[in-house]
């Protein structure tokens, strides 16, 4: 049920009304040309094991489904409870998608990353992604940043000079600094580990990066926690890229996508293009 990442792209460069509709495209910053090659991408083949939960830094209060891809939390009060993914990352800049319905957040509900020392679980109900130095978390229901057990502020924060992923006009309605801004159910968690940041993704649109300054050359989990019973939480990694820069080829496409716009489809056939090179063009591929 993971997202297919070439929807997504429809909607950052126009072709969906979940995009062009949202507030959350006045807070939208730039991307490079490594991260926007790497939205424009497909994602890779289901059942990768970095989708995977993992089975034992988990909570017990975490049922998790046999695919791996899935946990539900117990209904169990005054717990906050995390799970890690079974796969991290020390180099390189890669994407998750994680799926969580607003309606079964409840409280406390975050999305972040760890090192493989996060604590998983802990008495009362708080914030436990970033409550410690070995997590960073960003708290949905209230848009807080935390990270060694404090506060950073809110994300996304305010912009003077906005930009969404598709190169799409800003919008009115900018959200005020000290409102929250209402996340969607399916957010995409950007980990650069080479310039150690962590990103997000909502709505099409990136929000910059949300925290900095992460360990080098420690492999870093996409992870969560939530003190909600029957909150049902999906994970799968859609994309990854080296240091590299991009290919030519890459780029080149990216930019006969864009200005082909959202009727690339129908559009790619009639480019004076060998047949191979109009099938690499097309929003599938």
């Amino acid at each position: 049920m993971g997202l297919k990442l070439s929807v997504w792209m429809s909607g950052m460069t126009g072709d969906g009304s979940a995009s062009s509709s949202s507030a959350l495209k006045t807070l939208a910053v730039p991307t490079s040309s490594r991260l926007s090659v790497m939205l424009h991408s497909s994602p890779i083949g289901s059942g990768d094991t970095r989708s995977h939960w993992s089975t034992s830094c988990c909570s017990p209060n975490f049922l998790m489904s046999p695919c791996r891809e899935e946990v539900i939390r117990m209904p169990v009060e005054q717990s906050s409870d995390g799970v890690r993914a079974d796969k991290g990352i020390d180099s390189g800049l890669h994407i998750w998608e994680v799926l969580w319905s607003p309606a079964h957040r409840g409280s406390h509900a975050a999305v972040g990353v760890s090192t493989a020392n996060c604590p998983l679980q802990a008495s009362g109900y708080n914030a436990l992604l970033g409550g410690d130095p070995q997590s960073w978390g960003w708290e949905l229901g209230t848009n807080q940043l935390w990270h060694g057990g404090r506060s950073l502020g809110r994300y996304p924060k305010v912009n003077t000079q906005t930009q969404c992923v598709g190169g799409g006009r800003p919008e009115t309605g900018l959200n005020t600094p000290g409102s929250a801004v209402e996340i969607p159910e399916c957010i995409l968690l950007v980990l650069d580990a080479d310039a150690g940041t962590l990103g997000y993704v909502v709505n099409g649109c990136f929000l910059g990066a949300a925290f900095e300054d992460l360990p080098q050359g420690v492999k870093l989990f996409p992870a969560v926690s939530s003190v909600r019973g029957g909150a049902t939480i999906r994970l799968r990694y859609l994309n990854g890229t080296t240091r590299d820069p991009p290919a030519l080829m890459a780029l080149c496409s990216l930019t006969v996508r864009r200005s082909l716009g959202p009727q690339r489809k129908n559009l790619t056939n009639t480019l004076p293009l060998p047949p191979v090179l109009q099938q690499y063009l097309l929003p599938n591929q």
